[in-house]
């Protein structure tokens, strides 16, 4: 890959993210075959909740495409990205992720103006708490616009279906719990799943409540809206390319907002396979 060209200073044109006046819940359907993105309507602009002077920290990246179309397509230059990979191990499960991350750091290299970050070994369940697996003192200091976690998963811990919910919220509840403190007055948490089962399984939406959250958006997320962005999978890449690609399935994205007034945190417990919606509003696109 070639050297970045100096980026502008405007960021692209796209949908941005406000606060809704009047808000409403459709819940999330539950069915049991992934669903296919259908395509883009025309004249419909995707909804892009980052811009150029947001304060980002990106948790989980895989091969870290989609922090390099933060900065190449949507000119975000103030990006902490991390995984939870060592660097040898990522390079390993997704060699492509070096070319993605050597233009990252070159371009942070050449302009000061431009502050992007590449950290390894950050455990989404332990950001800015101290010791291994926090981030550091990068992470510590907080003041973040944005925490956004995209797809998170566990990984391949168990082919038990009511196991595998247990534990992909459990990393949600601590995730959220270690995410709160780390946010600016304003901040929000973005983080984005696949529609369907097992996902829906999860019910993010009661797990953000019980730690003071409340959805305060959620739209369909679309892959266009990050050129160059493929979907890595939490086990690398499947060996000879595979017909498997993650940008093609339905999924959706939630903006997670500090709740009004809201000042202990509830210990939440993961539920176990409750099909309905919660009961918080939000404005579903």
């Amino acid at each position: 890959m070639g050297k970045f060209k100096k980026q502008k200073s405007n960021c692209p044109s796209h949908t941005p993210y406000n606060k809704p006046s009047k808000t409403s819940d459709h819940g999330v359907k539950n069915k049991s075959k992934p669903k296919i993105a259908r395509p883009q309507q025309q004249n419909q602009i995707p909804a892009v909740p980052f811009d150029n002077p947001n304060r980002i920290l990106l948790v989980g990246e895989g091969d870290f495409s989609f922090a390099h179309s933060l900065y190449t397509s949507h000119h975000c230059q103030n990006v902490i990205a991390t995984c939870f990979d060592s660097a040898k191990i990522l390079a390993e499960k997704y060699p492509q992720s070096t070319g993605y991350i050597q233009e990252l750091e070159d371009a942070a290299r050449e302009d000061e103006t431009i502050n992007i970050k590449i950290l390894y070994g950050v455990d989404a369940m332990k950001l800015g708490k101290g010791g291994l697996g926090s981030g550091g003192k990068e992470v510590k200091k907080g003041g973040f616009d944005r925490v956004v976690f995209n797809f998170p998963h566990v990984g391949g811990l168990t082919k038990d279906v009511n196991r595998q919910v247990r534990y992909n919220q459990e990393l949600l509840v601590s995730f959220f719990k270690a995410a709160v403190p780390l946010l600016a007055p304003e901040g929000s948490i973005v983080v984005t799943l696949f529609e369907g089962e097992p996902y829906s399984l999860w019910n993010i939406r009661d797990l953000a409540r019980h730690v003071g959250l409340k959805v305060g958006r959620s739209f369909k997320f679309q892959a266009e809206a990050y050129p160059g962005y493929k979907h890595a999978r939490t086990l690398g890449n499947i060996e000879g390319g595979g017909g498997w690609k993650g940008e093609d399935r339905e999924a959706r994205t939630y903006i997670f907002e500090r709740k009004d007034g809201e000042g202990k945190q509830e210990q939440p417990k993961p539920q176990k396979n409750k099909r309905s919606g919660s009961s918080d509003s939000d404005e579903d696109d």
